[in-house]
This record gives C-alpha cells, sequence and structure tokens, in this order.
C-alpha cells in the first residue's frame, strides 16, 4: 500500500481494512501472547521452534498494524452521497459494451487497494479504469493493453457502493 500520498478507497474498503486493524489488535495480539506464554512454558527458549515461530508471528503482526495505521491515516473517503453517475469515476458501477467480443461486461471502480478483479473491482490506474475515468453514459473508449487496444461503450453508469455503519 502507498502511505506517501492520499489513497482514495470507497467507504466499504474503509469498513474492511479497519475492522482487519481492530482484529489484529484484540484478537491475535492476544491469540499470539498465549502462544508465546506456553512456548516460554516449555523451558529452554534457544532452541525452542515454537516460541522463535510465535515471535515472528508477533512480529508480522505488529509490522501488520503499523502499516494499516499509517494507510488509515492517509485516505480519502468515498461516500455514496460523493459518488457522481454523470462520468465515470470512483465508486460507481459500470455497464459496459464490448464491441469487440459483442458481450456486455460490467466493473465497479474502487481504490487501488480494494482490487478484485474477481468480482469485477478494477482501480482508476488500471488500463480499463484509466479509459473509463470521466467517460459518460454513450461515449466509446479505447482501452489500451498488452494484448492491443479494445473499444467498449459506456451503457450505464450507477453508485456502485453503499455507506456501511459500523
Amino acid at each position: 500500500m502507498n502511505t506517501n500520498k492520499k489513497e482514495v478507497i470507497t467507504c466499504e474498503g474503509l469498513y474492511k481494512f479497519e475492522s482487519e486493524l481492530n482484529d489484529l489488535k484484540v484478537n491475535k495480539r492476544r491469540e499470539i501472547a498465549e502462544k508465546i506464554k506456553e512456548a516460554r512454558e516449555q523451558g529452554d527458549l534457544s532452541e525452542n521452534a515454537e516460541y522463535d515461530a510465535a515471535k515472528d508471528e508477533q512480529r508480522d503482526i505488529e509490522a501488520r498494524i503499523v502499516e494499516l495505521e499509517s494507510f488509515l491515516k492517509n485516505v480519502e473517503v468515498i461516500y455514496e452521497e460523493d459518488v457522481d453517475t454523470d462520468k465515470i469515476g470512483v465508486g460507481n458501477k459500470v455497464k459496459l459494451y464490448d464491441i469487440d467480443f459483442d458481450e456486455e461486461v460490467d466493473y465497479m471502480i474502487v481504490g487501488t487497494s480494494e482490487v478484485d478483479i474477481d468480482a469485477g473491482k478494477i482501480s482508476p490506474i488500471s488500463p480499463v479504469g484509466k479509459a473509463l475515468m470521466g467517460a459518460k453514459v454513450g461515449d466509446i473508449v479505447d482501452v489500451e493493453t498488452h494484448a492491443g487496444t479494445f473499444k467498449y461503450e459506456v451503457l450505464d453508469i450507477s453508485v456502485g457502493i453503499t455507506n456501511i455503519s459500523k
């Protein structure tokens, strides 16, 4: 995750990352403390593989906590009411007509940290996302990829996110 500049994420993404951070702080820390305690009770720590593994896991958990806290300090959250349906941007669900393959496809534009290709969630910096940003219904967009150029017609733009309350 890039923490040098503000990253745009959806409120769903915010909830996901905050939930992960909470789980790490509340549950995982407790679980690893118990593993370390049990390993210490086994005696000699210099040759205790369980102790070493638990300490490694603890180090990984603490590093992820620091990473998430830093990331969450540097995000700009897009809420449902912020999403424009006149032109494509982060938070939109778009229905496209793939001119080359004669089929309709759906994508949701999300922040780069929320990308899930299998779920149709793409970032605004992906080839398709970049080509779609700012497009309107009826526009034909050319998508440059390593496999060639593809043409899509924008059929529909809707709000693709919902606000999540904790």
